[in-house]
């Protein structure tokens, strides 16, 4: 009996630490400080309690320190572990009390996630006064876009060039996510749901 006892204690030990530490696909937007002290955004690939990959525009250096504020998670700081083309992965430094934490709002991000996205029509569609806005992406290119579809939680564009889905972007001054390639543009998510008013402010703050 000891010996089964013991057996699923350590067989529910295992199942906590892999809850703690699996990883979860989350495009998050972020900015984060390399060690010059330099800021530049970032958008997450994936993250668990104890690691995140993100993309980033500049390469940082295996071991150096990067402290990052991430939407909907906040601080997070750690070593730079792993490069890769367009990014690097880092380790999340905090206790484990704290990473506990993180693990269950990962998950309740993750379900939330996917939840929007299959209930995307929850929200009213708006006809924009101007159809014409601008799309920024992080390295500096801007282009002229028409909004095909609007409401608070994204849109589709129509527009030539299409950054690949993950990628963060602004429309007009609104942090969005391309989650969707369509055939005469792409489909974005809003990083944070807007009001009637801040749509329209936000679009027409870079229109064309």
């Amino acid at each position: 009996m000891a010996t089964e006892e013991a057996t699923r204690r350590e067989s529910l030990i295992s199942q906590h630490d892999r809850r703690r530490h699996a990883r979860v696909r989350l495009s998050l937007l972020g900015r984060f400080m390399l060690e010059n002290r330099r800021e530049y955004p970032c958008q997450t690939i994936d993250m668990s309690p104890g690691s995140c990959a993100m993309i980033a525009p500049v390469v940082a250096a295996l071991g150096e320190r990067v402290v990052a504020y991430v939407d909907h998670i906040g601080r997070i700081e750690g070593n730079v572990t792993r490069l890769y083309d367009g990014g690097f992965a880092m380790t999340i430094n905090s206790t484990a009390r704290r990473k506990d934490k993180l693990a269950a709002k990962l998950t309740w991000l993750a379900n939330r996630y996917h939840l929007n996205l299959a209930e995307d029509r929850r929200y009213e569609r708006i006809v924009p006064s101007n159809p014409y806005a601008r799309v920024a992406l992080p390295d500096g290119r801007e282009y002229t876009c028409r909004i095909i579809d609007l409401s608070l939680s994204g849109a589709a564009v129509s527009m030539e060039f299409k950054p690949p889905i993950g990628s963060p972007l602004r429309l007009g001054a609104i942090r969005a996510t391309v989650v969707r390639h369509e055939e005469d543009g792409i489909a974005i998510e809003f990083a944070v749901v807007q009001t009637p008013d801040s749509l329209e402010d936000g679009i027409a703050a870079a229109a064309a």
